[in-house]
């Protein structure tokens, strides 16, 4: 077998999301802080007689590997050597609200970067704006950093004072579709971020700042997902619990905990009392550099 290259596709968290008016075109205008997990998929990428994407992994069901696939997309745009055999194994739920189908795009972008031996995360304006094209979430993906994001997704600017926060994530197996939430949305021109004097650098200070922030999106959302709201005072209620919100359109929520033991520890009683729903603990900040895996001889 010659060589692969193995990707991380982390969860996507919208610690905050402000959505401040909408352009000509239907794209809505955001102003966000993202976060990114410690959770996701994984994508590997080898040699193959002809291009093949398989999908795999207990989140697998429903997804098919057709040429709407976003990762197949991708590959088309961005990869004109040999075939590529392309497996993603799925662990985030879909229409999650926590960039699945994008972060996998964005994965399969550094994969393939990587195995061209590139720098994994830059992006020209050429290839920025292509990713836009497939998903506003892709550019901001790609990065997978710690951010405040505005426009429609591609001004990213990153924020590495902010430390690593233990979190849980909670999706109760609730598809919401996101044009539909945005179509439900009666404010399009709401204030943005208060942005801080200074990036917070300690976990007090990053929730006294988003506690006076915002998701925009949670209204609608709950207007179309009720449970939604049965997630969140269940986050709450587990020890320790510090900041519970919905990510992105929903329907996952997060909680946010002083330790990483707190966190598993809420991790653990939410998957107790809630045996249907997803619920994984996790931490930002997360390494996306493709590992490339040596061919056995």
């Amino acid at each position: 077998m010659a060589d692969a290259i193995r990707v991380f596709a982390p969860a996507k968290i919208n610690l905050s999301l402000h959505v401040v008016g909408q352009r000509s075109d239907g794209y809505h205008l955001l102003d966000s802080v993202v976060a990114f997990a410690d959770v996701g998929d994984t994508l590997t990428i080898s040699d193959a007689s002809a291009p093949t994407l398989t999908i795999g992994g207990p989140e697998a069901s429903g997804l098919s590997p057709s040429d709407g696939n976003l990762v197949t997309e991708v590959a088309r745009r961005f990869w004109s050597g040999a075939p590529l055999q392309i497996h993603l194994e799925k662990r985030l739920p879909v229409a999650a609200g926590i960039g699945g189908g994008s972060a996998d795009a964005a994965a399969c972008y550094r994969g393939l970067r990587g195995l061209a031996g590139y720098d994994p995360v830059a992006m020209d304006e050429s290839a920025r704006d292509a990713l836009l094209a497939l998903g506003a979430d892709i550019p901001m993906c790609v990065v997978s950093r710690t951010a405040r994001v505005t426009g429609i997704g591609e001004r990213i600017a990153p924020l590495p004072d902010i430390p690593p926060l233990p979190t849980v994530l909670v999706n109760p197996r609730v598809g919401v579709p996101t044009p539909m939430v945005f179509r439900m949305l009666e404010g399009k021109d709401n204030p943005p971020i208060d942005a801080p004097d200074a990036t917070p650098d300690t976990l007090d200070a990053v929730i006294d700042w988003l506690e006076e922030q915002r998701n925009d999106l949670a209204a609608p959302a709950l207007s179309i997902a009720p449970v939604i709201g049965d997630v969140l005072d269940a986050i709450h209620r587990t020890e320790e619990c510090r900041l519970a919100r919905m990510s992105g359109s929903g329907a996952t929520c997060f909680g946010i905990y002083p330790t990483v033991a707190a966190a598993k520890a809420a991790a653990r009683m939410l998957s107790r009392d809630w045996p249907d729903w997803w619920v994984a603990a996790a931490k930002t900040g997360v390494d996306v550099k493709p590992q490339l895996i040596r061919a056995t001889t």
